[in-house]
């Protein structure tokens, strides 16, 4: 039985994690919050009393953490130290290139494989094993990779080296979060014109307007069932978790010289959201701010 050690449990993490003991695997996991192992044990995962003890027998180490220093840390202090040498390692975090290409080239040092391979597709997708992973990685190993990922995962693409899944990641996050705010002001808008707002939606999802952000995660209750907007804003991807994309894709812009005018903008935007105290709710709720509602 193939073992996988997963080291975080946070919102995406303990749905991955669930769907990596549902696919047969023996699954060791390991989190900060005792809470969170406890309701892992519900789905068949055993709980390791740290991280080092968890990987020490692994096939496979998956991480999913909320930043670089985070996987940098844990990286440094228990998985290369700790476990096997033929094990696969896997980042899932979404972090700054240059914190995914320094933990590929420590791994790398050592004799491991590693990969940096950041999803696409928010909690409900990680709990139903339907994420698509932007994966950075030598090409030789892209395979294995690949089967590792398959029981969380809907696509799997090999972005390029290492860093490459990251920066794939940054980078449609950033087109995902200025696109979000260009449909809530089209909204707002119809809304002022007087325009229905079902209406707006019928006419804007036949035309040249059509998007992601429109068509399956409408920010204006009602058009899309399936939306966060149809659940008060809750689940989803929180406006905090945007907000860091945005701030890793401004460093990133701002360390190659890249113009980001609209990224920028939208950083600033989400910023306000979450200074609102809106940090939790769902991205989508920028059309309540823009509205005057949050």
């Amino acid at each position: 039985m193939t073992r996988v050690a997963f080291i975080g449990l946070g919102n995406m993490g303990s749905g991955m994690a669930a769907n990596q003991a549902k696919a047969g695997r023996e699954v060791i996991a390991f989190d900060l919050s005792a809470e969170a192992l406890e309701r892992a044990k519900e789905h068949g995962i055993n709980a390791a009393a740290g991280a080092a003890d968890a990987v020490k027998d692994a096939d496979i180490v998956i991480t999913m953490l909320p930043a670089g220093q985070h996987v940098r840390d844990v990286y440094m202090s228990a998985i290369l130290p700790n476990a096997p040498r033929d094990a696969l390692l896997i980042d899932c975090s979404t972090i700054d290139v240059d914190s995914a290409r320094t933990v590929a080239r420590d791994a790398a040092m050592q004799g491991f494989r590693a990969a940096d391979a950041p999803v696409s597709g928010g909690t409900a997708a990680a709990s139903g094993g339907t994420l698509t992973f932007m994966v950075g990685c030598r090409e030789q190993d892209f395979a294995e990779i690949e089967e590792a990922l398959k029981p969380m995962a809907k696509a799997i693409i090999h972005a390029g080296d290492s860093g490459a899944g990251q920066a794939a990641k940054i980078c449609n996050n950033m087109l995902l979060g200025i696109s979000m705010i260009g449909v809530s002001e089209a909204f707002t808008l119809a809304e002022s014109l007087g325009l229905d707002a079902q209406k707006f939606y019928d006419i804007a999802s036949k035309a040249s307007g059509q998007c992601w952000s429109l068509t399956s995660y409408c920010p204006w209750p009602g058009p899309v069932p399936t939306a966060p907007s149809n659940r008060n804003y809750e689940g989803g991807f929180a406006s905090a978790m945007m907000l860091k994309d945005l701030k890793l894709a401004q460093e990133a812009a701002d360390g190659t010289g890249a113009p980001t005018p609209l990224g920028g903008a939208a950083a600033a935007i989400y910023e306000e959201l979450v200074a609102a105290g809106h940090a939790g709710k769902d991205f989508s709720f920028v059309l309540q701010m823009l509205r005057g509602r949050a």
